[in-house]
């Protein structure tokens, strides 16, 4: 089943003479962890990739890595809308032959998902797309933005992500979705500041040229950040807000905000949690006429079969790589995602 249709009453705290029938999609966000290929490019610095590092048993690694991965992605929001997720950004994806492979998976095959994907100019090789239920999303126009950004010192050119924007209908509401993995903090968080702070900037031109067109324009921004939601990038370029009725006319919505300041995260370092994948939304998606598909609420995949039980990782996302090996873990990473919920006619 696509799609379910229930009543959730609850959802809009309605009384229960006013029952109302929804429908219900999942939109999220999946860091894959160096989903790479078992072969090397030789137009690629992809031998530094953890699977070429593998002395042995590169092709068992990488079908287990996709079975892992499949196993995540049609889980996300399953619970409520009995689903994979109709759309998904991803990022840490090698080509676009690892995601034919992903969603050739015996697990992802029948949702019958399309690709969108560019080549990154990133010097890791590592690539951000969106992978869509064909018979609920009909993509209309994509474009890949590039990021160009210099050290500090050398001011030499630094390669990373583009970012990537899809528009599209998710059944017959016109939605925009724009993929990030904005560059890391490699070499400490203030030095590395700019660069992020950069990609902001990118994500916000294209924000607001897409309002400038159509300012109720329905806007998720998804992605890997490699910032918190209380960072300046997100907090001071971007603008969001973490309360949904301060949000103006062409402001952002951060529901991952709360979640942070509650101790929530969806990658760990050094026994600190940082919340660096989010989902941000604008504020037509927080409208309460849910004659056309609204935004209802945030969340973290964090099941426990995702969670470390062992070892120097023990209460971390159970990663894919460690010590030069594979671990047969799934990502350093948790998925996000948001619910997104339309009235049915009766």
């Amino acid at each position: 089943m696509y799609l379910i249709i229930f009543l959730i009453c609850s959802f809009i705290n309605v009384s229960s003479q006013e029952k109302k029938t929804y429908k219900v999609h999942t939109i999220g966000f999946y860091n894959l962890e160096n989903l790479f290929d078992p072969f090397d490019d030789p137009i690629k610095f992809d031998e530094a990739s953890p699977i070429m590092e593998l002395k042995t048993n590169k092709e068992e690694a990488y079908r287990k890595k996709l079975k892992n991965m499949a196993l995540v992605i049609a889980d996300i929001g399953k619970e409520v809308t009995n689903n994979a997720p109709a759309i998904l950004g991803v990022s840490e994806i090698e080509n676009r032959e690892v995601l034919e492979d992903l969603i050739n998976d015996p697990l992802l095959i029948g949702y019958d998902y399309g690709i969108v994907h560019y080549h990154s100019p990133d010097a890791r090789g590592i690539d951000v797309a969106l992978l869509y239920q064909k018979k609920l999303f009909t993509p209309i126009s994509t474009s890949s933005h590039e990021l160009k950004i210099y050290d500090d010192i050398s001011r030499d050119r630094v390669y990373t992500r583009d970012q990537l924007l899809v528009s599209g209908n998710l059944e017959d509401d016109l939605i925009h979705i724009l993929v990030n993995h904005w560059p890391s903090r490699s070499g400490g968080e203030a030095r590395s500041r700019p660069k992020r702070e950069a990609a902001a900037k990118l994500s916000k031109h294209l924000i607001d040229s897409l309002q400038v067109i159509d300012p109720y324009a329905k806007i998720f921004i998804v992605g890997d950040f490699n910032d918190d939601p209380t960072n300046s990038s997100i907090k001071e370029i971007l603008s969001t807000q973490k309360r949904r009725e301060k949000v103006g006319l062409k402001g952002i919505f951060n529901p991952y905000e709360d979640l942070f300041r509650d101790g929530l995260g969806t990658t760990a370092y050094r026994d600190a949690w940082s919340l660096f994948d989010q989902i941000l939304i604008t504020k037509p998606l927080l409208e309460k006429d849910y004659t056309s598909f609204r935004f209802y609420k945030a969340g973290i995949y964090n099941e426990q079969y995702l969670i470390s039980n062992t070892g120097q990782y023990k209460g971390y996302p159970y990663r894919s790589w460690t010590n030069g090996g594979f671990s047969g873990g799934y990502s350093d990473h948790f998925p996000v995602f948001v619910y997104v919920i339309k009235e049915v006619a009766n």
